[in-house]
């Protein structure tokens, strides 16, 4: 059985809750990314997305040079799916809460991300479809 740890990406940029949002704005762009996991002494705190700066921060009037990740990301819960779980199991928690990036942890520990292209390369064609349906359906 393939686990999630077996398809993550384990070499994951982090952000620290005290950062600014834009020093995290600067680090997903430089970097390419949709979304940045919120870690401090590498456990997992949150998930930072470009979609979360834009309706909390830049929407709400907020300065991105001094609110900080914490204050963008502490009333969020994050979706997270152990490292030794099935990637039926990270296929199901995907689609239940229609997230595209799962933070994958042992313990509490950071130790990676699937994305819904890690899993779409490694399912059937079908149940890949379906996954990108579900995810897309109310964004």
């Amino acid at each position: 059985m393939t686990k999630a740890r077996d398809i993550m990406t384990a070499d994951v940029e982090v952000i620290a809750p005290e950062e600014t949002v834009q020093r995290a704005a600067r680090l997903m762009a430089e970097k390419d990314l949709g979304a940045v996991p919120v870690c401090a002494g590498g456990r997992l705190q949150g998930m930072l997305t470009d979609r979360d700066i834009t309706i909390r921060v830049v929407a709400a009037g907020k300065d991105p040079a001094r609110t900080r990740v914490a204050d963008v990301t502490e009333a969020v819960e994050v979706v997270t799916i152990g490292a030794d779980d099935s990637l039926d199991e990270a296929l199901r928690t995907m689609k239940e809460h229609q997230v595209r990036r799962l933070p994958v942890i042992d313990g509490r520990e950071l130790v990676g991300v699937i994305s819904q292209g890690d899993l779409a390369a490694r399912l059937p064609e079908s149940k890949a479809g379906d996954l990108l349906q579900t995810i897309s359906a109310d964004a």
